[in-house]
């Protein structure tokens, strides 16, 4: 498979709730930073826990509209994020809010494996589409 086939696959997996299968296409020592939380993941496990927040926090989150890109052994998906915030956050209460805001993910891919990845996105678009803060005069 591509880097982008096996990328798809992981947000396929992903949007179907099929954690076994998503755990299958990371390697056991997967690094995955999310940049804008300052958060390292150092294992496929870790990285399992931080994607379950996401689904607590947004029971339907989903990667919608994917835009995949590929660069050999990488590939990077730019995407929305969508979903209603109907859990917490942390200590954040669910806002009922709704979430749908670009992401941008980057994987690399060792034997069919993600085993380095990181994720970018605006925590302040974040928070202010789910009314938990103001938005910010122009």
């Amino acid at each position: 498979m591509s880097s982008v086939e096996l990328h798809k696959k992981a947000h396929e997996l992903f949007n179907a709730r099929d954690w076994d299968g998503l755990k299958g296409v990371l390697t056991d020592g997967l690094n995955y930073e999310d940049h804008p939380r300052g958060l390292s993941m150092k294992s496929g496990d870790e990285f399992m826990a931080w994607a379950k927040e996401w689904t607590t926090a947004f029971s339907n989150a989903r990667v919608g509209n994917p835009r995949y890109i590929d660069g050999g052994d990488w590939s990077i998906c730019c995407f929305q994020a969508q979903g209603v915030n109907d859990g917490p956050m942390g200590d954040v209460p669910a806002s009922g809010g709704t979430m749908d805001m670009p992401f941008c993910e980057i994987f690399h891919w060792t034997n069919g494996k993600a085993d380095r990845a990181e994720i970018y996105y605006d925590q302040v678009t974040m928070m202010t589409q789910l009314g938990v803060m103001e938005a910010q005069p122009a």
